[in-house]
């Protein structure tokens, strides 16, 4: 693609998910880790009644390394069908290996398989695998190549800064500037947790350097306070549930509606607070239980094969959150807050 039908792309795509909530969902599947056929339907219909600018799939939510190719290309389809005009963008990578160049062949078919399935755009896992692989004088080099290779295949492309501590791999100043300068990079989707230094130094690099890229949040534990230090937009993981409290969230900080907004801020903290605790890597079967309790989904389309268990009293917690918040009546219907 030439230069200028990828600045139209990235043109038309940042105004369709500026201030806008892009949950990276979950699949419902069953306890043979098939996709739970009425969970998938039932979530595909309630979430296409949801204030959202579209969804992500293929992500860590959605468990998109691990999925079969076939649910995965299902899955990809579904949600194409299902928000037809609305954002889709899929998660592409690579679990890493023994050679670098068989990795980035790996992500660029898992890109190209996107393409031919309808995404917009796609949001690149952080190479976390290089670490094992090349020293850190070579890792910027790698990490540079890895996404250029990816963004050969002319879709918009979004960066995913993970921070180490959480599993990612740290990008120097440097290796950003390297990154933001391939022309087909929308943004980047910060997701540092506890981190907060490095999100807000990132985003004032980027504030600063690059003003024309977006910075899309993925910060699920303190999603308010990184819309107020410039995030354009949310792609969480959390918002496959409760999605319209997060809209709503960001509908008040871009009219600049303090009061309401640090209400749903504290109102959203909660749901972080119950849903991304230790171990983190629990989250997903949380979402699937908030979904379960929420009446969206039946109990055995939960599964995550993954991840861990709940904790004992953990379906109890967050079935009194989600009261709490009002959310109590058919299909997750929020009321009175």
């Amino acid at each position: 693609m030439n230069n200028k039908g990828i600045v139209e792309k990235l043109n038309k795509l940042r105004a369709a998910i500026k201030n806008g909530l892009i949950p990276a969902v979950p699949v419902p599947l069953d306890a043979r880790a098939a996709l739970h056929e009425t969970g998938h339907r039932a979530y595909l219909e309630h979430m296409r009644g949801q204030p959202i600018a579209g969804v992500a799939v293929w992500a860590h939510t959605g468990r998109g390394l691990m999925l079969e190719t076939e649910i995965a290309d299902r899955v990809l389809r579904d949600w194409r069908a299902a928000l037809a005009e609305k954002t889709i963008v899929a998660g592409v990578g690579a679990r890493g290996g023994a050679d670098f160049e068989k990795a980035c062949a790996a992500a660029t078919r898992m890109t190209e398989r996107a393409a031919r399935l309808g995404a917009d755009a796609v949001m690149v896992y952080a190479p976390a695998w290089l670490k094992e692989k090349a020293p850190a004088p070579q890792r910027a080099a790698l990490i540079v190549e890895y996404h250029r290779k990816i963004a050969s295949v002319g879709l918009p492309l979004v960066l995913f800064y993970l921070y180490e501590e959480a599993g990612g791999i740290d990008y120097a100043p440097e290796t950003l500037d390297e990154l933001f300068s391939i022309p087909e990079v929308l943004g980047i989707k910060m997701a540092t947790l506890d981190s907060v230094m490095t999100f807000q130094d990132v985003a004032r690099r980027l504030k600063t350097k690059y003003p024309d890229k977006l910075l899309i949040t993925g910060e699920d534990r303190f999603l308010g306070y990184s819309l107020m230090r410039g995030a354009d937009a949310a792609l969480v993981g959390m918002g496959a549930v409760c999605a319209d409290l997060q809209a709503e969230l960001l509908k008040a900080h871009s009219a600049g509606a303090a009061e309401r907004f640090l209400q749903l801020s504290a109102a959203v903290d909660e749901l972080a607070e119950t849903l991304f605790v230790a171990p983190l890597e629990g989250y997903v079967k949380r979402v699937l239980a908030a979904l379960v309790e929420l009446g969206v989904i039946p109990a055995d389309a939960a599964h995550d094969p993954w991840g861990p268990e709940l904790a004992p009293g953990e379906f109890e917690a967050i079935g009194r959150t989600l009261a709490a918040l009002g959310y109590k009546g058919e299909k997750a219907c929020r009321r009175g807050f």
